[in-house]
């Protein structure tokens, strides 16, 4: 696996959520990233019927934004997410795909904007960030509950899984 990841924060988010977002690309995928400067709240991405952000429509705008340095982009963001066949996402990203988005909106109730997420929060960000990472390099969801590329929907889930690869995963990460 080559390249380098941009973690950009997208309207409010907490900068150790992003810069703790970095340090796991390194550590875990063994990519450079940095942090990138913000972009402003994704109000072109608000569906008013359903009251949350289209993630297709910020994918699609990111997807379309040139930025020098980066091989992959992972978005972090405080809004809550949607793609039209589930009620809600954590991340999404497109398999292959140059961006990746990670929303801290629905990983827990103690999130200010402006105070670092708890550990709680920050192990669920962790996990999505580094899940919708592997996505951007060709890995699916995997059958093993006890891969970071198990399907997750809701909280209990996504607490349920390491914060690592199953061995088959990992291979293919590399």
């Amino acid at each position: 696996m080559n390249g380098s990841i941009g973690v950009l924060p997208i309207g409010k988010v907490p900068e150790t959520a992003c810069s703790a977002v970095a340090a796991h690309v390194r550590s875990v995928l063994g990519l450079e990233a940095a942090v990138l400067a913000p972009l402003a709240e994704p109000d072109y991405a608000f569906d008013r019927n359903r009251m949350q952000y289209n993630a297709a429509t910020i994918l699609r705008t990111l997807e379309a934004m040139p930025v020098p340095g980066c091989t992959k982009i992972v978005a972090v963001l405080n809004v809550d997410l949607f793609v039209p066949v589930f009620t809600h996402v954590f991340g999404e990203a497109r398999e292959g795909g140059p961006c990746a988005l990670v929303s801290l909106y629905r990983l827990g109730q103690d999130l200010h904007p402006e105070r670092p997420p708890g550990p709680q929060i920050l192990d669920r960000l962790l996990k999505v960030a580094l899940h919708e990472a592997a996505h951007l390099f060709d890995l699916v969801h995997c059958f093993d509950d006890q891969c970071l590329m198990h399907f997750s929907m809701d909280l209990e889930a996504l607490d349920r899984l390491p914060l690592s690869f199953c061995p088959t995963c990992k291979a293919l990460l590399k």
